[in-house]
């Protein structure tokens, strides 16, 4: 008869404490991973406002890359994630509200983001690099990255540094392969 209450008990444990406890930490993660979230404090909204008005938002595709996509290890890898996630929130939150975010420099963390991101974060989205039957010097700028030889390493920040946190007074949009600028407008596909 133990045995089948410690059964019970742990059910029970489970429905009226672990499920709970799983279902607000998924709901966290879900509402904090989003770019509105990131914007929301002072010393990431312009970060956020070169994003929007990026090819990361504005392409023909009509795909958008996020923060997560770009800052975070890829959500199916749950354990890096998690951590990632949370030791970047932990680390923003206690600058904000200590005031380390006063000192905040935007191209001091653009330099330190160029210099330790991974090639693998933006091939986690840009996947077939070789296939460019009309860019011959892009193909094999890409072949360079890919199969770097002779302990040489080269990164896709090198060449795509410019591509996402920049001040703009224009949104970039990418139609056919061929970037071009409208004034203000907004993608009529989004």
């Amino acid at each position: 008869m133990e045995r089948k209450t410690k059964s019970i008990l742990l059910v029970v444990f489970g429905i009226v404490i672990a499920f709970p406890l799983f279902s607000m930490t998924y709901y966290t993660m879900v509402r904090t991973s989003t770019p509105e979230f990131c914007g929301s404090c002072h010393e990431i909204s312009p970060a956020v406002m070169g994003w929007k008005s990026s090819t990361h938002v504005n392409n023909a595709q009509g795909f958008v890359a996020d923060c997560m996509d770009c800052h975070l290890p890829a959500p199916h890898d749950t354990f890096d994630f998690f951590f990632a996630k949370s030791a970047h929130g932990i680390k923003d939150v206690v600058a904000h509200f200590t005031g380390g975010a006063e000192n905040y420099d935007r191209q001091v963390m653009k330099e330190h983001v160029w210099s330790t991101m991974k090639n693998d974060q933006c091939m986690k989205c840009h996947r077939n690099l070789l296939h460019m039957p009309a860019k011959r010097g892009a193909m094999l700028a890409h072949r360079r990255v890919l199969y770097a030889q002779n302990g040489e390493e080269y990164r896709c920040t090198d060449c795509h540094r410019e591509l996402v946190h920049n001040d703009r007074q224009f949104y970039e949009y990418k139609q056919f392969n061929a970037p071009y600028r409208a004034n203000g407008l907004r993608n009529l596909g989004k």
